[in-house]
Formats: C-alpha cells, structure tokens, sequence
C-alpha cells in the first residue's frame, strides 16, 4: 500500500471492528515493536492460543488492512500496515 493510505467510511469500522479485540490490539502492538517481519508462530506463542484462533486474528487485522502477510513455505510472516494505522488514527483524531 502507499505511504498514504486513504480510508473509506466502510474501511474505517472494518477497523473498529477489528480493533473491538483487545487481544488484536496486542498483536498490533506487538507487530510495532518488532519494526519488521513476525513469525505467526512467535505471537501464537505469545499468546498461548490455538494455531486456528491466532489465524482467525490474523485474518481480522489482515481483512482491515492493518497487516500484510506472506507465505514462507508453510509459516506464515505479518507486518504491520503503518499507512493503514497512521489513517485510520487520523481519521479518529478529527471526531
């Protein structure tokens, strides 16, 4: 994505939405801190879920746009989407 990203109303309560999970939230914040690339399964074990319940989170903030994934073999890596972030907290600013 570009390094401005420009949300649409719909967009911006996929966010909410997604962000409405405190546990997403911390993968969020966790994905910041790391300032590149994680391992799907370094946050799983973080979080002492299931391999199916960190996909379900992944796959929330991924449908929202706030993080980019790729396929490394059978692992999987995350990034945060820092444009998407940075919109969408722009947007929340203006209420």
């Amino acid at each position: 994505m570009a390094s401005t990203a420009k949300l649409t109303a719909k967009d911006h309560e996929r966010i909410a939405r997604a962000l409405a999970e405190p546990r997403r939230v911390e993968i969020l914040r966790q994905l910041g801190e790391s300032k590149g690339v994680m391992a799907c399964s370094a946050l799983q074990a973080c979080h002492e879920v299931s391999a199916a319940t960190m996909s379900h989170h992944i796959k929330e903030l991924e449908n929202a746009g706030l993080v980019e994934t790729t396929k490394d073999g059978k692992f999987m890596r995350i990034k945060l989407n820092r444009p998407v972030l940075k919109a969408y907290l722009a947007q929340l600013s203006k209420i």
